[in-house]
């Protein structure tokens, strides 16, 4: 086993901060901790060419702010912000740590301009998210590609294709991690830890054991590299678990995506304005309950629940111009009866259920940027607002799958990001941010963008904490 020499430019054999991960959390911690005066390290389990886990794939993040600037269209206060992510999790958050993730949002815009990440208006058809979430001009690569940057001229290194095999934890406090790098085995000593390697959504053997064979069908959004590994270390080590483990940020995507790694533009945004019927050609749910950012996550765990874990959005000819194109181009047929055969479903099933709808339909004002007052009655589901007719040819369709981004499970953590133990107190030298941690907010359900903010958020106090604690080491 040989000491860590990775760089032409140490040869150091002991960090203050160790980070497991590359992505947006792990660079805020390792900026952070940098800016505090302390030596890091990051090990990030992907080559340089796919580094960034999920984050790679990311357009924004939402953030309070009490006034538009002339690219977020206008205000998003911290209250409004915390009754929308009541919402979605039904109550499932950790009130404390919620309420200081979202005030401390208001300070992620100036933060990462300071990194050199710039931000671009929203664009149209993005959810209608211009005025809540903040978009990183050149997207999700262009803000790691930023965050790297900074992060190499404070001195932080990094290592890649370098997995987290071990950690050596003794009495709650870590002293080294054991990093598997170009077949060899490497022993890293470092002062604080911090755990930012994402969730265990791309280890489909970890799934079934939620979900069964079920999961076999799952495509994966994000990075191949979330395997968990360091979240089952810890587990397994002693830290709390926290979150259900059948769990998880999913949306409904194109059926015809990769497995792993299609990424945000396999996500169809066209249910609101259709609907949604199952391999039976039944509908199943409100395609329009609320407004499609506060929605659109729920739709990878219902079709996760129908029969073979698929399902089909269907839309004529009025909705084409509603959405952003899709990367893959719909089935498209002159009658309901033809598209039903393109997409394998029973013709006569397909009619039933598109002329109960359409009977079901009541006049009302069109409006696809307010709850408006299109709705259904005397159909099951309910279809509450955006509900009209599918009555104008040519009609498409598009097969749609569970696309996983993220699981829940996770370790549990304070306010200072402190991983907690077992026994019942937190560690002191070890540290959580991102979506490792994300269950302690997101029980259920998922707001756009929030996922970047708890790491942004997470990351910048773990790192903070981390450097504060190997500087009070030294000092003893």
């Amino acid at each position: 086993m040989r000491v860590p020499n990775w760089t032409v430019n140490t040869d150091k054999q002991h960090y203050d901060v160790l980070i497991a991960g590359g992505g947006n959390a792990a660079l805020c911690a390792a900026i952070t901790a940098a800016r505090a005066g302390a030596s890091v390290l990051i090990v990030e389990a992907a080559p340089k060419t796919m580094r960034g886990g999920n984050s790679r794939h990311t357009r924004n993040m939402r953030v309070a702010h009490d006034a538009g600037n002339g690219t977020l269209t206008g205000p998003y206060p911290v209250d409004e912000y915390w009754d929308d992510l009541l919402r979605v999790t039904g109550g499932q958050t950790d009130e404390p740590l919620a309420r200081l993730t979202l005030d401390l949002s208001k300070e992620l815009w100036d933060w990462h301009q300071q990194q050199g990440v710039r931000f671009q208006p929203s664009l149209s058809g993005t959810l209608s998210l211009g005025r809540t979430n903040a978009f990183f001009h050149g997207g999700g690569k262009t803000l790691l590609n930023s965050l790297y940057r900074t992060a190499a001229s404070l001195g932080v290194q990094v290592v890649y294709h370098a997995q987290v095999m071990d950690l050596d934890i003794t009495e709650h406090l870590f002293r080294s991690a054991l990093v598997r790098h170009e077949g060899e085995d490497v022993r890293v000593a470092a002062t604080s830890f911090v755990a930012a390697a994402g969730g265990f959504e791309a280890n489909i053997e970890w799934l079934k054991e939620y979900w069964g064979a079920a999961a076999d069908n799952f495509l994966i959004r994000g990075t191949p590299y979330n395997r968990g590994d360091v979240l089952r270390l810890l587990l397994n080590k002693g830290a709390r678990a926290v979150g259900d483990p059948t769990q998880f940020h999913a949306v409904a995507i194109d059926g015809r995506a990769p497995k792993f790694d299609g990424g945000i533009v396999t996500r169809l945004d066209c249910v609101p304005f259709g609907i949604v019927v199952n391999s039976h050609a039944e509908r199943f749910y409100d395609e329009g309950e609320d407004f499609w950012p506060k929605r659109y996550a729920i739709w990878g765990r219902l079709v996760a629940q129908q029969p073979g874990q698929v399902a089909f959005v269907l839309i004529d000819a009025t909705a084409t111009e509603l959405f952003m194109p899709s990367v893959f181009p719909p089935e498209q047929a002159e009658t309901i009866e033809e598209l039903a055969v393109k997409l394998q479903l029973d013709p006569a099933r397909l009619r039933t259920t598109v002329d109960t709808f359409n009977a079901a339909c009541r006049p009302g004002t069109f409006d696809p940027t307010n709850h408006d007052t299109c709705r259904t009655e005397g159909a099951t589901p309910a279809k509450s607002h955006w509900a009209r007719p599918l009555s104008t040819p040519p009609f498409y369709g598009y097969p749609l799958r569970p696309g996983i981004t993220f699981t829940y499970l996770g370790v549990k953590v304070d306010a200072d990001a402190h991983i907690g133990m077992s026994h019942g107190e937190a560690s002191p030298n070890m540290f959580a941010a991102g979506e490792i941690m994300a269950g302690n907010l997101l029980g259920k359900g998922y707001l756009a963008g929030i996922g970047m903010t708890i790491g942004s958020v997470f990351g910048r106090i773990a790192g903070r904490e981390a450097a504060r604690y190997a500087r009070d080491e030294h000092t003893r």
